[in-house]
Formats: C-alpha cells, structure tokens, sequence
C-alpha cells in the first residue's frame, strides 16, 4: 500500500509540473515575446487623468508636480479629496493656484453615509470633461514626462481599455525584494492573459479606460458593495479580446514605494485578493489551478526527494523547469526593468506559491471594510 501511495504522490508532481510548464510556454511565453513601441507617439487624444486621495498630502506634494507637468498637449489632471483631514485641500488649493491643468473635486465626511474609493472614482469620472480617462493612485509616480502619451497611444480602433503597470521602487530588505517580485508575477500573468486575448485584471495605479465604457456597464454597480475591485473587477466585467490593449514601456510605468511594515503589507494584500472570488469563474479556475498546481509542486518536491523517490528524475525536472523560467523571465524582467530579481527566482517562486495559498484563503474568508 505504501508504494501505490508513493507511486500516486510522484504522478501528481509529473502532473503538477506539467501543468506549470503549460503556464510558462503556452502564457507567460506571450510577453516574453512581446515588442513594445521604441519611439514616442505623438499625443493626439486629449486625456483626462483621475486620482482618488484620502489623507495623501505627502504623496501629492511629491508625486502631483509630476503628473502635471506631463509632455502632453491636452490633458486636465482631476484630484478627488475623499475626506481628508491632514491638510491634502490646502495643498490642492495651492497647486491649483500653479497649475491650471488641475482640478478639485472635494467629498466632505457624512456622519451616516461612508465613502469609499469607487464613489470617489465615480465623482472624478463624472467630472471629467474628456472621453479618455487615465487612473493611478497619490502614492505613484510617473517614470517618465511620456507617460500619458504612452498610455493614451493605445486608444485605437475599437480599444477602451489599457493595461499598464507598476512596479515598487528598489529599497532594501527582504520585503522590498519579495514586493517586488510578487508584483512582477502578478504582472506577468494579468498581461499574458490580456496578450492572449483573455484579460481577467488590471492595476488601478495605472490604468486606462474611456468614459464611454464606464457608463455603458453601468460603472462600479455590480460590486459598489465591495470597497476593493475599481481596477480588477472593472476590467474582469468589461475586458474583451476586442476592446483591450497593454503598454509596458518604461516610459509608460507609475511606481510607488512598497509598505513600511509586513503589518501594513499584509493588510494591503489581504484587501487585493479579497475580491478574487468575484472574478468569473473561468478566471477563477484558471488562477487557483495555476496556484494549486505551484503549491503541490514545490510540496512533493520537497517531500520527493526527502523520501529518496527518484531522486535524480526529480531533480532533473525541477532544474528543466528552473532554466525554462530563467530564459523566459530574464526577458519579462529585463523588459519590465526588474532584472536584478532573476537572481531570487528560485527562492521567490516558491514563496509566491505559498503566498497565493495562504492569501488565497484568507480573502475567501474576510471582508474588507476599509479602502485606506
């Protein structure tokens, strides 16, 4: 009975590498081979950029020049102070003084009726005066003065929605590093999906849509519900292999600062994968199984080889997949400017399947109650 068991345990792992394998060459491959575009376009559609901010005065006072200063001819920049109470409005009040580009839109604290970030959203969108709408959060940064006419080249034809993406910016620790890296994953895997026609996400930090869209599928009405979801539950609903693009050029990323703490990382995460189970639910087979598949993995690897099973074959397809990864991440990683992280790869893999389990569980059995 013993060694059916075993024999059983080493099929699964043959299976669950498989499967892995199928996620790298048939997906991930995507964006490994995907070209961005080298020359700037010329900005053509006028833009209307949206950030919702709660308490984010130190964020805007950094980030905020930088966006309105972009190297764009028509583009209005709308800020939503979402209750405030740490000065954002005389900070607002003073750069709209400076810059005619910007624009305030002001929610006071209601005693009963709490907001949240997509009514926040919703405000900005209603008063934004152009079709193209163009989203990041207080806390990025734009990487380059090109990056709304980066981002706002891919409206063509029957697009309405663009994917861009953001990374942490470098720091020390161990944290830093694992942020990154999970972020890069996650990044490559919501834009290989989008690459193969099946888009299930986006990142609200730096995001594309037109405001067309928006109203036609009635905004954020099937989730207003839920205080998580703008971005991912957005283009989950809306995302067709029509109507989606994706812009990676670095010119064309925001980045921000990874979270202080593992405490407060933590609380950002658990509120990410909260909404997951609102996907649709061929995404969500996909991403469990692509998640489950990497935790028994690694699982009957480790156990595998302890056990003495075969334990050059077992070897040998784990250093097969390693090196199939190195060769089509040190291209994402070089493209997505992240390629000091290849060197993590076989340690980081691992922990980001354990992450994805653990995280996974954890946002099918809470719910989040606050955006900020």
């Amino acid at each position: 009975m013993e060694v059916y068991i075993k024999d059983i345990l080493f099929v699964v792992f043959l299976l669950c590498f498989i499967a892995q394998l199928y996620y790298l060459i048939a997906n991930h491959n995507r964006l490994a081979r995907y070209k961005p575009q080298n020359d700037t376009p010329v900005g053509q559609l006028p833009v209307s950029v949206i950030i919702a901010a709660r308490n984010e005065y130190a964020n805007l006072k950094h980030n905020l020049p930088l966006i309105l200063d972009q190297d764009y001819p028509e583009y209005e920049v709308i800020v939503v102070n979402d209750c405030s109470f740490d000065h954002t409005d005389e900070l607002l009040n003073i750069y709209e003084k400076q810059y005619p580009k910007l624009r305030i839109v002001t929610i006071e604290e209601h005693p009963r009726f709490k907001t949240g970030k997509k009514f926040a959203l919703t405000l900005g969108i209603k008063a934004a005066r152009y079709e193209h709408l163009l989203f990041t959060d207080a806390d990025c940064e734009p990487t380059s003065s090109h990056w709304i006419s980066r981002m706002a080249s891919k409206f063509k034809g029957d697009v309405s929605i663009v994917l861009g993406y953001s990374p942490y910016q470098r720091s020390r620790g161990l944290l830093n590093l694992f942020a990154r890296f999970e972020t890069l994953k996650t990044a490559i895997n919501y834009l290989s999906a989008a690459l193969s026609g099946d888009a299930y996400m986006g990142i609200g930090r730096n995001l594309a849509y037109t405001k067309t869209l928006f109203f036609k599928n009635k905004g954020f009405a099937a989730h207003m519900h839920i205080l998580s979801g703008d971005d991912d539950l957005f283009v989950n609903q809306n995302a067709t292999p029509a109507n989606l693009d994706i812009e990676i050029h670095p010119d064309a990323h925001t980045q921000s600062e990874v979270k202080p703490t593992l405490r407060s990382y933590y609380r950002q995460k658990k509120r990410h994968m909260g909404v997951g189970k609102l996907y649709k639910s061929k995404h969500r087979r996909f991403l469990s199984f692509d998640a489950l598949s990497g935790f028994v993995y690694y699982g009957l690897f480790i156990y595998l080889l302890t056990i003495q099973l075969e334990p050059l074959l077992i070897l040998g397809l784990y250093l097969f997949r390693l090196i199939l990864q190195v060769v089509i991440y040190n291209k994402v990683f070089t493209k997505l400017r992240c390629a000091d992280l290849i060197w993590w790869l076989p340690i980081f893999d691992f922990v980001y399947y354990l992450y994805l389990n653990i995280f996974g569980l954890i946002g099918t059995f809470t719910k989040t109650k606050q955006w900020k």
